[in-house]
């Protein structure tokens, strides 16, 4: 009776989700289409915090230089306390578009990278929009157009790119595709993109009216966020529509070859979503065994009817995650592995929670940046 009721539970959430959730699944939302381009281009400067990037800033840099933008467009490189010739990489790279900024000592309550960006904003000057890029993005030549083209058609006060991650070792064909479907589920991408409702964005590749982040508060309004870019989506989306596709156009260059730098990379903000949240880690942990572990076990080890319900959940979860496996030219067979996928993503955001707890949330590049004691 158990497991017949784990198996009529498990089905109907995935029928909620394939059916209820914004068709998130289906991975339409894209900047494939093709927009007019305006009658004049607006002024645009990209700010782009780097704290030890050699092995990708030249390559980043670069890839904006390279922008054919028919509008004024500069770059400023903000470089956060760089050991390893950052910033002189970058200077080789960019050419006179850019500009290198020395980042001041971190102040308490920021994040570094959030620091790094509120200070490139502030030496910007005027532009009609700021491009928010990471330096381990590296955009085709048409990127910056594309871009500009959508925010002045559509009158949006923020427009985001997810970058299409890197999946080249066996552990990123594992566990990136599940990273975009997951991060679709929470954010379904067609009701972020209609008025009202969900908020996110994704924080490779954002452009940003100046005028509305002001309004907003500023980068200083989310100074502390872990979750820096769904952050910035919620408070834009206060002032103006904001859109945010898939794209091939701009590309995650950063080499994740190891689980473990996976798992860092995952762990880094897991708890932070769950707002540091005990109550809602235990929750989570539970939904995620009804979600995705139920339905397996049912299917390989239960009887009759309940088997049958096992069955059914399993092949809907593993359908809807066929979309994404295209977008990625990965193969279908990936989708019967979600289960195990999902079960790597659970004891991440359990080492996310144990870091947290000992002090060490939010690590990167030897800062813990998640404030202790939330």
């Amino acid at each position: 009776m158990i497991a017949l009721g784990l198996g009529a539970a498990a089905l109907a959430i995935w029928l909620v989700l394939v059916f209820g959730r914004g068709g998130f699944w289906l991975a339409r939302e894209r900047d494939g289409d093709v927009i007019a381009a305006p009658r004049t281009w607006p002024e645009v400067v990209a700010i782009v915090p780097a704290r030890d990037e050699a092995e990708v800033i030249a390559r980043s840099i670069a890839s904006l230089a390279a922008q054919e933008y028919p509008g004024r467009f500069r770059i400023v490189l903000v470089d956060d306390g760089s050991s390893d010739g950052t910033a002189a990489l970058a200077r080789r790279a960019g050419g006179e578009r850019l500009a290198v900024l020395t980042a001041a000592p971190l102040a308490a309550g920021w994040t570094g990278k959030l620091a790094a960006v509120a200070q490139g904003v502030a030496t910007a000057g005027s532009p009609d929009y700021l491009w928010l890029t990471d330096a381990d993005i590296a955009h085709a030549p048409d990127t910056l157009r594309s871009l500009v083209a959508r925010a002045e058609h559509g009158r949006l006060v923020l427009v985001s790119l997810m970058a299409r991650l890197r999946c080249a070792s066996l552990a990123e064909r594992a566990l990136v595709p599940a990273f975009v479907f997951f991060f679709q589920m929470l954010y379904p991408f067609a009701r972020v993109n209609r008025r009202g409702g969900a908020a996110a964005a994704a924080g490779g590749c954002m452009l940003v009216r100046p005028d509305a982040l002001e309004r907003a508060g500023g980068i200083a309004a989310i100074r502390d966020a872990l979750i820096d870019d769904c952050a910035l989506g919620a408070l834009m989306k206060r002032q103006g529509p904001i859109w945010l596709g898939l794209t091939r156009r701009s590309l995650s260059i950063r080499r994740y070859d190891r689980w473990g730098s996976l798992a860092d990379m995952i762990a880094r903000s897991a708890y932070a979503q769950l707002r540091y949240s005990p109550l809602l880690l235990a929750g989570t942990m539970l939904g995620m065994a009804l979600v995705y572990a139920a339905p397996p076990a049912l299917a390989l080890f239960g009887y009759g009817p309940a088997r049958w319900l096992g069955l059914a959940a399993w092949a809907l979860m593993a359908l809807s995650f066929q979309p994404t496996l295209r977008f990625y030219r990965r193969s279908p067979l990936w989708g019967v592995a979600l289960p195990a996928i999902a079960a790597f993503y659970a004891g991440c955001t359990m080492l996310s929670a144990w870091r947290h707890w000992q002090g060490r949330g939010g690590m990167w590049k030897g800062r813990a940046q998640a404030a202790a004691g939330r």
